[in-house]
């Protein structure tokens, strides 16, 4: 290649260095469109939720209302990923995002609290499916130098929906219905699929089963993600009881059943944390159960221990958003001077940044000598460490993936996203109950809820050295 021909290609790949031109366009508005509606409903209809329970007698249930949506993402995870695998994205995005439409068709139009239900599943079989399908995208039409900087916009494309979702949602809840803000959401479906399919339908399509799929449809990993789900929902029901002798037998036979599942519907290796892939999904795991167990308790603390009104609690919860989105965008761009090799200095920054954060977050809630919007500023600094670590993880997780595994590892670590949140919440909630039930103060279920929140934290950062197979 002659210097002229290759300055020609140098200025070409210059121009082309972004993901909102062509050839990339579409695909990314379409992928950070879908991203985005699925994270305004998770925080807009959890917003108007009580109000739903209310009108439709769900109120005695009202836990399955967030529950049914999380125990199906794990389905539509597994079940999306892995039909990524054999037949390419686009098939399986198109069935995510229409039973993501019917089950917002049916939650909006359910006369009562069971068939809204059934929305709500439907609708967690599509989110599963969307998540876990935006990042097996992303690896395979993307080159290499642009993907950091599209797992940054996925990021913002789920934070900035999750600040103003609320709020949009309120005011149409108290202006025209509840039902309007499952309506709304509907015209987006059809535009996220017009703008993604095409572009990943043009992506060459593989037409073989990854391995283990065979056998008999017990021993399938969409049959293991729905015993894995029955064993969470399990561990989940046992958590809100407040009685010891019930809680701790239906704990321990929905994590056992949830754990062996769970070993078969993730990379080999991930409960070891073996080298790689499998390091990369237990950091998703700690990241999320550092990041969301301790943000889903901050507004409680802040309200009950420290007097401030529900809007000045989520002040903590946007400063956190806000600076994930910024750590995120940073790590994207510096992402260069990683590409090739281990992430694991970003990582470890990230995590030891997020445990500073939830530090003074905790003091900031916990001990009253200390300013409220301390724990404010806290949050802050854990976003921060948060959008760094997740994004460089996440980058370095699906660059070693295999080309026909990049499905897998995607879904693995949105499982594992999915998880942590639920079991986090659910030991927090737990704590926060039996605190009550035995005349403890919610300071006390609070500080062993950001102990353990605090060393996920540190274990990531011990642990991200091994996110690579090699040094």
């Amino acid at each position: 290649m002659s210097k002229l021909e290759a300055a020609e290609e140098h200025v070409g790949d210059v121009g082309r260095d972004s993901v909102f031109r062509a050839p990339y366009a579409a695909l990314t508005w379409g992928i950070v469109l879908s991203v985005g509606l699925v994270a305004f409903e998770s925080m807009g209809v959890a917003t108007v939720l009580p109000e739903i329970a209310g009108r439709l007698g769900g109120l005695g249930a009202y836990g399955w209302g967030l529950s049914a949506l999380m125990l199906a993402n794990l389905i539509g995870t597994v079940a999306a990923s892995r039909d990524a695998d054999r037949r390419g994205p686009a098939r399986p995005l198109a069935l995510g995002l229409a039973v993501f439409a019917v089950g917002c068709a049916l939650a909006g139009a359910a006369p009562d609290w069971p068939l809204f239900l059934a929305g709500r599943f439907l609708q967690g079989l599509g989110v599963g499916a969307v998540m876990a399908l935006a990042y097996t995208a992303i690896a395979l039409a993307y080159p290499q130098r642009l993907r950091a900087r599209m797992f940054a916009l996925v990021s913002g494309g789920w934070t900035v929906p999750s600040l103003i979702g609320p709020t949009i949602a309120a005011l149409i809840s108290d202006h025209v219905s509840w039902r309007g803000v499952f309506v709304l959401l509907l015209p987006l479906v059809a535009l996220a699929a017009v703008l993604a399919l095409p572009p990943l339908r043009r992506l060459s399509g593989r037409d073989r089963a990854p391995a283990g799929d065979g056998g008999p449809w017990w021993s399938t990993p969409v049959a293991r993600s729905i015993l894995l789900a029955a064993g969470t929902g399990v561990l989940l029901a046992g958590l809100e009881l407040r009685q010891i002798a019930l809680l701790v037998p239906l704990v321990l036979a929905g994590g056992a059943v949830a754990l062996v599942a769970l070993r078969s519907v993730t990379p080999p290796g991930t409960l070891s944390a073996r080298r790689g892939v499998p390091t990369g999904v237990v950091l998703r795991f700690l990241l999320c159960g550092a990041y969301f167990g301790s943000e889903a308790f901050l507004p409680l603390g802040l309200v009950e221990l420290r007097d401030l009104s529900a809007t000045e609690a989520g002040l903590g919860l946007s400063a956190g958003a806000i600076t994930w989105v910024l750590g995120a965008a940073w790590q994207g761009r510096a992402d260069s001077r990683w590409s090739g090799r281990s992430r694991a200095v970003p990582v470890a920054a990230g995590f030891a940044v997020l445990l500073l954060g939830i530090v003074v977050m905790a003091l900031g809630v916990l001990v009253d000598a200390t300013p409220a919007l301390t724990a404010v500023a806290g949050w802050a600094i854990g976003g921060a460490g948060m959008g760094v670590a997740f994004n460089a993880a996440t980058t370095d997780t699906m660059e070693q993936a295999p080309a026909d595994r990049q499905g897998e590892a995607s879904g693995a670590m949105q499982l594992a996203q999915t998880l942590a949140v639920a079991l986090l919440s659910g030991l927090g909630g737990a704590a926060v109950a039996l605190s009550d039930a035995h005349g403890s103060s919610v300071t006390v279920a609070l500080t062993v809820t950001f102990a353990l929140t605090a060393a996920l934290a540190a274990a990531g950062g011990l642990l991200s050295r091994r996110i690579r197979t090699a040094g």
